[in-house]
């Protein structure tokens, strides 16, 4: 049956047949068309991220140590809260392979019975953040750090996948990544290679059906003829022995929610913090994204608030931590999605395809399970990211490539940290070479050289104005490179105006640094003149600069750079331009 016409004969179905009786509970026309077109253009994309949410987010939540039934809770409860109260009409929030690695750690120091709990202080440490407006300062983490915390969690769920790609069972699990890779090397020798070839032939299938069919989840295919195959080797139908998620988790019987235990403790809070800071991020990063593919803007407050409830309503049922999900996203928007609808329907139809055909999903193999997360894992390294920093950004590059190595050997709050400290410091050292924009001039014949940036070039110096600006800011962090400038050149100019018509901002630093510059300049009997100050800078000025009341007092402040070099008698250029049509 053609996909379209089945989705349009549900809707004209529930349209025709659910809705009519429901009407006189509507308080009117208006709201009542507003509901009916909301449902007609969600409903195809709220049904089409479902059938890829449920594979995704068994195979996820196998990924970071809980069960498959856990992971369905999640995506159900987590996703309809988040729906409901959040800000953005797009994300589809639920497992994710972002989180994984961490909750994996966890789960194999403190067990699987613990993630409820640490679901619930997750999503209270995120309101915790709303409450006090955090989220505006966590976003200004930069790309480079993402991009390299990202590739760090997509090495972890790809290698973390070694055991089920080569059929290897039964091996003692490590909290350490490379502890359980050299485990798994060990054992290499018992490498089951019918669960290998059954990997790579579906990891192949993903990433052809990605270039044949970009449009086309390829889980969606794959993930029931898995069941087909897992089916017939149960049944001995197919002498394969393949493992399973029945024979890993045993039946997977569905249910709304499972009753939590409530447990607090030192390492939950610790893992709580570092999950929060992701989940946030990835929210956050993933609504971006999204409003950059539709052409709008999602509301970060309410998508805070929303992610907080929505992860404790998920531990409250017995989830486990969510945040959106980008590549679900993405799938929600290219399949029509125009209001947070089409994530109310996705998760109200996970929950009805899980009540009927959950059970059937024991008999997926775990090779396939790994080749959907090593799928997963590949879909999140963007090489064109890491493409852009290379060429543009190196310094970028290779703090992408440290956090991305601490992520994967230590610990990925450390390497957030460590990131942000490090990009912090390179751009600090930037901008404390203090840009600058330069001009000389002479009497006779007006400009006559320039520079900018923030190396001073070789530039001769013989002529009789030197126009100095200062762009961005003056303050503690980069006054010294300026003044040093002026200790170590512009010696032969006779006049010096200092442009700050850019300065954006100025501390009692910057005032400082400016008296020196009149100080160095006035003993070496050169005139110091000053033009073009924002109102904000001068009026600190004005309060704590003794070189600007000096200069104030001698008639050396003016509004303008023109009015400054007419006043030494610098040609124009339009009165130059005046003077040859003449």
């Amino acid at each position: 049956m053609n996909p379209d016409l089945f989705y349009e004969n549900i809707i004209v179905e529930f349209t025709t047949s659910i809705l009519p009786p429901c009407k006189t509970i509507l308080s009117g026309v208006r709201l009542q068309n507003m509901l009916i077109n909301n449902l007609r253009s969600n409903l195809k994309s709220g049904l089409t991220v479902s059938l890829i949410s449920i594979p995704l987010s068994i195979s996820l939540a196998v990924a970071s140590g809980a069960t498959p039934l856990i992971g369905i809770i999640t995506a159900i409860w987590a996703g309809i809260i988040a729906a409901i109260f959040g800000g953005s009409n797009y994300n589809i929030v639920g497992p994710t392979g972002a989180l994984s690695g961490v909750i994996a750690t966890y789960v194999i120091l403190h067990g699987i019975g613990g993630l409820p709990m640490l679901a619930i202080v997750t999503g209270v440490l995120v309101l915790i953040a709303y409450a006090l407006k955090l989220e505006r300062y966590l976003i200004l983490i930069p790309s480079s750090v993402m991009h390299g915390f990202t590739l760090g969690v997509a090495f972890v769920i790809g290698l973390g996948q070694l055991n089920y790609a080569l059929g290897l069972r039964n091996l003692p699990a490590h909290e350490n990544f490379f502890s359980n890779f050299y485990e798994s090397m060990q054992h290499i020798g018992n490498v089951s290679w019918i669960a290998l070839s059954i990997f790579a032939v579906f990891l192949a299938g993903l990433l052809i059906l990605k270039r044949v069919a970009p449009k086309v989840p390829g889980a969606i295919i794959l993930a029931p003829i898995g069941i087909v195959l897992g089916f017939l080797s149960e049944k001995g139908t197919l002498n394969l022995g393949l493992q399973t998620l029945g024979n890993k988790f045993g039946d997977i019987n569905f249910q709304f929610f499972i009753a939590p235990t409530f447990d607090i403790s030192v390492p939950l809070l610790q893992t709580a913090a570092v999950v929060a800071l992701i989940a946030i991020l990835e929210t956050m990063l993933s609504a971006k994204i999204a409003d950059n593919m539709t052409h709008t803007k999602h509301n970060s407050r309410k998508e805070m608030l929303g992610l907080g409830l929505a992860n404790i309503v998920s531990g409250l049922v017995g989830g486990m931590p969510a945040t959106a999900a980008l590549a679900r996203t993405s799938l929600n928007i290219k399949t029509g999605a125009n209001h947070k609808t089409s994530g109310i329907i996705n998760s109200i139809s996970v929950a009805l395809i899980s009540a009927l055909l959950l059970g059937y999903f024991k008999y997926i193999p775990m090779a396939v399970i790994a080749s959907i997360l090593v799928y997963v894992a590949i879909q999140m390294i963007k090489k064109e990211h890491y493409g852009r920093l290379w060429f543009f950004e190196k310094s970028g590059f290779f703090v992408s490539m440290l956090v991305a190595i601490v992520t994967i050997v230590v610990d990925p709050m450390i390497a957030i940290l460590l990131g942000v400290s490090a990009s912090l410091l390179i751009f600090v050292n930037r901008i404390s070479q203090g840009y600058f924009d330069l001009k000389i001039n002479k009497f006779d014949q007006g400009l006559v050289g320039s520079d900018s940036g923030l190396k001073l070039k070789e530039i001769k110096e013989d002529a009789d104005v030197l126009l100095y600006s200062i762009r961005g800011k003056l303050c503690y962090i980069n006054s010294r490179a300026h003044v040093e400038r002026f200790e170590s050149n512009f010696r032969k100019y006779k006049h010096i105006i200092l442009r700050m018509r850019e300065v954006t901002f100025i501390d009692t630093d910057g005032a400082e640094a400016l008296d020196e510059i009149v100080d160095i300049a006035e003993k070496r009997g050169q005139q110091i003149l000053l033009s073009g100050i924002d109102s904000q800078v001068l009026e600190i000025l004005k309060r704590v600069s003794v070189g600007y009341q000096k200069l104030e007092k001698d008639g050396l402040i003016f509004d303008k750079s023109e009015h400054a070099l007419k006043f030494l008698g610098i040609p124009l250029a339009s009165e130059k331009k005046k003077k040859a049509k003449k």
